[in-house]
């Protein structure tokens, strides 16, 4: 029998997520993430065969010192696991559309990924480095690119849209893209399975919020909307990101207060969010601290948070007409009693009602339903891209 074990890596900014598991049933065989990249502190975490380690990769450590050492330590310590691999599956953030499925890899979609960087430029360069190393440590294998973009392509052109000259879309391509596309998609087949549904006739508003965030509109298993626009910057607040914003700000910083493009930049991406508006921190969990502390700025920030993405909900509703249910997910979507609880307080008017033991209880690998009975359903469910990256790669070899 032909194993089903696929090596994912999940190259982000400034970490590394990595696992090897059975794309048939998602047994995970190994799990780790490397971290803190390119600061003094940069480290290596993982579980196998039930054990957690962790290593310091050394100052200044980036992607390159991450996958040598798990190619070279962690997986040459158990040859047998590395000898079953089939394929290594790789998260890509921007495929623009050019990419609409799951590909195998060749020197034409590295060229096609390195097209999409400026959508991407966080990201993009950090999935490709994680390609050419993988290329180079395991050469016989078939390498596959997972697009987070590649779920959206479904969206009508009344939502991809912008309202700018139509001939930059034509000739640049910009128009909305989304991203986390891969959460949102296994997510909603989750939903549908939970409420005994096809997914092809279930409509729900996915929300993945982590340190990036978005939601989704699925319409028939399809979506039809998301809150990322051409790259990840558009839409709800994040841990750094600041989402949507009036553009003409970015004028009034540069000719009015002597900021330049590139500072810009990186305060709308590194400097707000949770951390522009608690002037903290970015960690949601710092946040809920301060919180319940009475801190001020934090809470501002859990507040702006809690509305924005109520506010993005409410207005999802209009490309559903039918909502079956409200998804929580991420690491903050997961974990957060407190902002699913305060997100579906601004929902009343649609009847929302939290069941606050079943809430609680949804929490650190917890899911399930949220609401109380007869009201209408909101749920916590894990995401679980790695098996999806995994089960697309095995798929196309």
């Amino acid at each position: 029998m032909m194993s089903k074990l696929v090596l994912v890596l999940n190259c982000g900014s400034s970490s590394l997520k990595f696992a090897v598991l059975d794309a048939q049933n998602g047994d995970e065989l190994l799990s780790g993430l490397a971290e803190c990249f390119n600061l003094v502190d940069a480290r290596i975490k993982w579980k196998m065969d039930g054990k957690k380690n962790q290593a310091d990769l050394g100052a200044g450590a980036a992607h390159r010192e991450a996958l040598d050492y798990m190619v070279n330590t962690i997986l040459a310590s158990k040859p047998e696991l590395a000898e079953q691999l089939v394929a290594i599956g790789h998260r890509v953030v921007h495929g623009g559309e050019k990419y609409t499925k799951s590909v195998l890899i060749d020197d034409a979609v590295v060229a096609g990924i390195e097209e999409c960087a400026t959508l991407a430029p966080l990201h993009n360069p950090a999935a490709l480095i994680g390609i050419r190393a993988a290329q180079a440590s395991f050469a016989g294998l078939p390498q596959v690119a997972v697009f987070d973009t590649a779920f959206h392509q479904t969206m009508p052109a009344e939502a991809y849209s912008y309202a700018i000259p139509q001939k930059l879309y034509r000739e640049h391509g910009i128009r909305r893209y989304g991203m986390h596309g891969t959460s949102h998609l296994f997510v909603a087949g989750e939903a549908a399975k939970a409420l005994g549904k096809d997914a092809a006739d279930t409509n729900v508003i996915s929300c993945h919020l982590g340190n990036g965030g978005s939601i989704t509109a699925v319409r028939n298993g399809k979506s039809v909307d998301t809150s990322m626009g051409l790259t990840p910057l558009e839409g709800l607040v994040m841990g750094t990101r600041s989402g949507d914003l009036d553009p003409a700000i970015v004028f009034h910083l540069v000719d009015n207060l002597g900021y330049t493009l590139t500072e810009v930049n990186n305060m709308l991406n590194s400097q707000s969010g949770l951390l522009g508006l608690s002037e903290l921190t970015n960690d949601c969990r710092g946040i809920e601290e301060g919180y319940n502390e009475g801190n001020k700025g934090c809470v501002l920030a859990m507040e702006v948070f809690c509305y924005r993405l109520a506010k993005y909900i409410a207005s999802y509703t209009v490309p559903l007409k039918r909502v079956d249910a409200i998804i929580f997910t991420g690491g903050i979507g997961e974990n957060s009693d407190l902002i699913r609880k305060k997100v579906l307080e601004h929902l009343t008017i649609f009847g929302y009602a939290v069941d606050e033991e079943k809430n609680l209880s949804a929490r650190f690998g917890g899911e399930g339903v949220i609401t109380k009975d007869g009201t209408p359903v909101a749920m916590v469910i894990p995401t679980n891209e790695e098996f999806v990256i995994a089960s697309d790669a095995l798929g196309l070899i």
